[in-house]
């Protein structure tokens, strides 16, 4: 059996373009492909789909070549051996890619069969006690329902003011200042930056209508400094085009086509060697607005509209200091101590 996944856009709008596929037998894996029409139905992303798909087909060839069980012989105990052999994986995935593998996994059974995957011989289920993101109201007592791995909080430095303006005097376009300007000032994703269209953009208001993630539509205030850059590409740098998007290709064989996600990583690629600002690529960006908007107090529910969040704990992640907000934060509270003549040691 050789499984693979195809992508084909001639489909009905109803189903997924993302198909896997038998290739020996040249016939479809019905139950997974009917879950991906189904999140199709629901409206997901196409990123979303993606993801969903290469998931599924990572299971699919673990699971299928094995002697052959129906798909509701599943258990926890199935779900621990599918996580000992991504584990003796080299290179080994991190516990959020496992982690998102076995939720599909569970949305799957859950999709045909309407219930939680059962127990098997191995027993995950636990209770444990939650707080709100906010830590108001009382604890309540949850239930897990599965293995699921550690993940261990990961914390992004934002970027220096000095990185910041050293990365920023190695543009040279017009355009290019505007795309790293919009995630810089305004911390969109590199996604939501790609897909902006011209009628997206209110110079005049100063502000632009993003379309983030889940198709969720938001307004986000535009600085005086891009809608003066917006307005110079827009007069001096963009071709005339029939395209739609706001970024598009300057030169080359894709002239005046929208600026595609490798031509953004190969941007970024050349201007992190040219700038010696090796960690600057757009979540870094991201990341540094958030964390600058809130060193300047601006309120969680504010940022959390600024940045698409659908949950305010997501917007939490950006209420931790930088390690220069750490050392500014101790030669003050030093400067306070010696002002308060407290005794120094001997």
């Amino acid at each position: 059996m050789k499984l693979t996944l195809v992508y084909q856009p001639a489909v009905p709008a109803s189903a997924s373009p993302y198909r896997l596929l038998d290739e020996e037998q040249r016939q479809e894996i019905a139950g997974m492909n009917a879950f991906l029409d189904a999140q199709r139905i629901r409206q997901l992303s196409l990123r979303s789909l993606r993801a969903y798909a290469y998931d599924l087909l990572h299971f699919a060839r673990w699971w299928l070549p094995q002697p052959p069980l129906p798909l509701s012989q599943i258990t926890e105990s199935t779900l621990l051996d599918y996580v000992r052999h991504q584990l003796d994986q080299q290179p080994k995935p991190t516990p959020q890619t496992v982690n998102h593998r076995l939720c599909v996994v569970r949305c799957l059974f859950r999709f045909h069969y309407g219930r939680e995957i059962p127990a098997g011989d191995s027993h995950f289920q636990h209770l444990y006690t939650k707080r709100f993101s906010l830590r108001y109201g009382r604890p309540v007592r949850v239930m897990a329902l599965g293995i699921r791995l550690r993940q261990p909080r990961r914390m992004i430095v934002p970027l220096s003011s000095e990185q910041v303006a050293q990365f920023w005097g190695s543009f040279r376009t017009f355009r290019d200042l505007a795309l790293v300007g919009l995630m810089l000032l305004d911390g969109l994703r590199s996604c939501e930056v790609l897909a902006l269209e011209l009628e997206s953009l209110q110079l005049a208001e100063r502000h632009i209508r993003i379309l983030g993630k889940g198709q969720k539509q938001r307004l986000v205030p535009l600085p005086d400094e891009i809608v003066e850059v917006l307005g110079n590409y827009l007069r001096l740098e963009r071709p005339l085009t029939n395209s739609p998007a706001l970024f598009v290709s300057l030169k080359g064989r894709r002239r005046g086509q929208p600026m595609s996600t490798a031509g953004l990583r190969s941007l970024f690629r050349h201007h992190r060697a040219r700038s010696r600002v090796l960690q600057a690529n757009p979540h870094r960006l991201r990341h540094t607005f958030g964390a600058d908007m809130v060193r300047n107090g601006i309120s969680l529910p504010a940022l959390q509209h600024l940045m698409g969040h659908s949950q305010i704990h997501t917007t939490m992640l950006y209420v931790q200091l930088a390690p220069q907000d750490v050392w500014r934060e101790y030669a003050r509270a030093v400067q306070n101590r010696t002002r308060l003549s407290i005794p120094s040691i001997p």
